[in-house]
């Protein structure tokens, strides 16, 4: 009797630490939303525990991988996955994510049809911070290695998975720490592919036919920091020029001379890959780059919807002055946001700036980023890799390369691979692309569980 009993309550245990492998992928990917991994810049207000918590979870809902893998937690909170390939002269593969998000902003509660870290699966969607940028990245990768562990495949090239947490901070302690271990580890990878593009379903250019854009470059990263001094004193005695005046002047000018529009490699190789499937003029265009590429440039550069791909862009952020309001401030201070193309640098744009500028009384600083990652091979193996991935699961998309206009962890690996792409195989409607980092992000069902799928073709072709 007591051996039944211990029996029975052994099964009841090994049912309930398991029920989670038994789920579906988007019910999974819904729960990896409810942990509330957000990365605030104030890092005090980061709950930490939050990400253990997500391990515990990950390491319940995918069994095989985390028995399998070569499992290190690295800086506390990062996760390395190593997939020992048969063949150990060849080069590894190297597949990220990030299981950080960024926080909901206040007052933004209530426009989100579910509440943003609830997890909600409904109408055919998965709703919640994440599901875009990038649990769905992190969870489609162990899916589609869970999957592949299942059926018995062995890689003959090893295949490393690297989940940082604080991304969305830059990545400090997370893939800055991860590529230290990699280094420690003496691995080198052939490539390396990591968020950022996506399969479109409503290309203007290409009507009724989905375009995967796979990421062969991003773009650099500055803010300078403004700061005006000058006579404060009492509101009653104002001086001639105060230093909000003078700064926001400054502002001004910088607001009202953009950087001009060039036409760079991988918006080029973007423009020719389409220049085949695409109809007259544009057909005539985009295949004359040589003669045609400047009036393309400038063209772009009209709509704040595409200038981003043609020009480095000025965004001022964030504007700080007076402590009182009849008190005229003897210090203001703003911060203006670059997002650099390939080819500028920090120190062009400083000098751009400052010409503008031209006021010794504004001084300007900045700490840049050190590392902008060169542009990918677009005729490479790992190029081809992904378009054959996306072949099997779109057949009739047309797959192109391209620059990402935002930021990724990418810049951190440069020392352990030369070629790194950016791209996760969601299919996904141009207006959510302003969730990302917004209001009500969700990711439909049925473009997670083909986003998988294309993850499981991308690690069986990287593992040959």
């Amino acid at each position: 009797m007591q051996q039944r009993f211990v029996r029975a309550a052994l099964t009841v245990c090994l049912l309930l630490g398991s029920v989670v492998a038994f789920a579906s992928p988007s019910e999974r990917l819904a729960e990896a939303v409810r942990f509330e991994t957000v990365s605030y810049q104030d890092k005090s207000l980061i709950n930490y525990q939050a990400f253990q918590d997500l391990h515990q979870y990950l390491r319940g809902a995918f069994p095989l991988v985390f028995s399998s893998f070569q499992i290190e937690t690295v800086n506390d909170h990062s996760l390395l996955l190593r997939w020992p390939g048969t063949d150990e002269s060849l080069k590894p593969v190297l597949f990220t994510a990030h299981m950080d998000v960024v926080p909901i902003e206040p007052g933004t509660e209530q426009d989100w049809q579910h509440p943003p870290f609830a997890g909600v699966v409904a109408d055919g969607r998965i709703y919640g911070r994440g599901t875009l940028d990038d649990k769905e990245g992190m969870m489609g990768l162990l899916e589609a290695a869970e999957q592949l562990l299942s059926q018995g495949f062995t890689p003959t090239r090893g295949l490393v998975f690297a989940f940082g947490h604080d991304e969305e901070i830059s990545g400090p302690q997370g893939a800055t720490a991860l590529a230290a271990r990699m280094m420690e580890l003496g691995l080198q990878f052939e490539w390396m592919v990591d968020e950022g593009g996506m399969i479109l379903e409503d290309y203007p250019l290409v009507p009724g036919r989905q375009v995967a854009m796979i990421n062969i470059a991003e773009k650099g990263y500055l803010t300078l920091t403004l700061t005006a001094t000058g006579e404060g004193g009492h509101a009653s005695r104002p001086p001639v020029v105060s230093t909000i005046g003078r700064l926001s002047a400054a502002l001004a000018r910088i607001e009202a001379n953009p950087f001009p529009s060039r036409m760079v490699g991988p918006v080029r190789a973007m423009f020719e890959s389409l220049a085949p499937h695409v109809e007259q003029p544009e057909k005539l265009i985009f295949s004359n780059l040589w003669l045609t590429g400047d009036l393309v440039a400038n063209n772009m550069a009209e709509d704040p919807l595409t200038a981003s791909y043609v020009r480095t862009t000025t965004a001022l952020t964030m504007f700080n002055a007076g402590v009182k309001e009849n008190v005229v401030p003897q210090r203001a201070e703003a911060k203006v946001n670059f997002r650099l193309l390939p080819g500028d640098t920090a120190e062009s744009v400083l000098g751009y700036i400052e010409g503008i500028v031209d006021d010794p009384a504004i001084e300007i600083t900045y700490d840049s980023w050190k590392i902008i990652p060169a542009v990918a091979d677009d005729e490479g193996g790992g190029f081809a890799v992904i378009r054959e991935a996306v072949g099997a699961v779109y057949p009739d998309a047309l797959v192109v390369p391209s620059l990402l206009v935002a930021t990724t962890d990418t810049r951190h690996y440069t020392e352990v691979t030369d070629n790194l792409y950016r791209f996760h195989g969601i299919l996904v409607a141009s207006k959510q692309g302003k969730s990302i980092h917004g209001t009500d992000e969700y990711i439909t069902q049925d473009s997670y569980l083909k986003s998988i799928e294309v993850a499981r073709h991308m690690l069986q072709l990287a593992a040959q």
